[in-house]
């Protein structure tokens, strides 16, 4: 979701069916795999990109971007995927700015430091640190370059870097990471990363010490109470972020890559994250666009993935639901991106057996068991 200016300027008033292309089977899916030789575990990742559905703007591109860069940095344990999301006049721009900058800035973080050029790699010793540095400067970086207009303009980025056993994820924005986990006996979703936005409370009053206004577009145009907090996160008319004398940014987010009219009222570059360790039930993860989840929760996300060995056949199923529901609720869709990274032990790689089936198998033959004694 991005700003009044851009791709969601306007509350969901007109609500049915568009027209449009269809999105099934395996709709251009990517495979690949990588092994992590630290932890012995082999990553086998599917990646799909659907340019959204503007009946107005028929010629429109997509402005969502994505990177997967598998060895890292040149580090055998170290395995990057992002997801970029953009918004505004120039949000393309913006989102393959961030995606060309972010990989680079991450790798040198540290780099160079110390004598005769013998600096640390921080993103091999402390990822989150590196995280932490990178994002803000990919967002300076953003500001000074000539080639990008991100006055009002910006994207969104979430990555998530698996280092070893363990995966790191930073969030700037809206984008969304969630990790499925087998759970007392189903795959439950584990957020990895929290959508910054006017919902919040933490994030609002963030905002409003830095001079901004919350408010949706419909209190800004007087139809509900501007003192009103009471709002409803699918009913299309979201808070959003404004300067305290003007109708802008409007950002529905409270933390972005770009936007530099939006930082004076508190929306920054600096990212939240998250670190946990990779145990045998950490059965996959999720790295997508809000396109995915504007409509889907995270565990309607992760029930899907779990439903299909073949990620790329995931991806296929998540974008074709996510299309159909946004076209449920309005005449358009919004770009969809989604990156889906299996888990799987290096010695059953061979098999094509993740953690998730041979435990599914072990479930249902337990029920069978149960079935037969009962």
């Amino acid at each position: 979701m991005g700003c009044a200016q851009g791709k969601c300027c306007v509350p969901r008033r007109q609500r049915g069916r568009g027209g449009g292309g269809a999105v099934g089977g395996r709709g251009g899916a990517t495979l690949g795999r990588v092994a992590v030789p630290g932890a012995g575990l082999v990553l086998e990742y599917a990646t799909l990109a659907v340019a959204g559905l503007y009946p107005d703007s028929p010629g429109r591109e997509s402005q969502d971007a994505h990177l997967v860069a598998t060895r890292f940095a040149g580090h055998p344990d170290l395995h990057l995927f992002a997801v970029f999301d953009g918004h505004g006049a120039c949000g393309a721009a913006c989102a393959g700015f961030a995606r060309d900058a972010l990989p680079r800035l991450l790798a040198g973080v540290g780099v160079g430091a110390g004598e005769e050029g013998g600096g640390r790699m921080v993103v091999v010793e402390d990822p989150a640190a590196a995280f932490r540095e990178a994002l803000p400067a990919a967002n300076a970086e953003m500001h000074a370059a000539d080639e990008v207009d991100d006055s009002m303009s910006g994207t969104t980025a979430v990555a998530a870097l698996v280092a070893g056993g363990a995966l790191h994820v930073a969030n700037v924005g809206d984008s969304r990471a969630v990790a499925g986990v087998w759970r007392e006996g189903r795959v439950a979703a584990e957020e990895l990363s929290w959508d910054q936005t006017p919902f919040r409370a933490d994030e609002r009053a963030r905002v409003k010490a830095c001079g901004a206004r919350v408010m949706s577009v419909e209190q800004v145009e007087g139809v509900r109470d501007p003192e009103a907090e009471s709002w409803v996160a699918d009913e299309g008319d979201p808070p959003r972020v404004w300067a305290r004398d003007g109708l802008y940014p409007g950002t529905a987010f409270t933390r972005s890559l770009g936007d530099q009219a939006a930082e004076a009222v508190g929306v920054i570059a600096e990212p939240e994250v998250k670190s946990v360790e990779i145990t045998p039930a950490h059965l996959f993860f999720v790295v997508a666009s809000d396109g995915v989840f504007e409509f889907l929760s995270s565990q309607d996300v992760v029930d899907m993935v779990a439903a299909y060995e073949d990620p790329r056949e995931a991806c296929s199923a998540i974008a074709a639901e996510s299309y159909k529901l946004w076209l449920e609720h309005e005449n358009r869709t919004d770009d969809i991106t989604i990156i889906i990274v299996h888990i799987r032990d290096s010695e059953n790689v061979g098999a094509q057996h993740s953690n998730f089936f041979r435990h599914k198998t072990t479930l249902l033959i337990g029920l069978q068991r149960f079935i037969v004694l009962s």
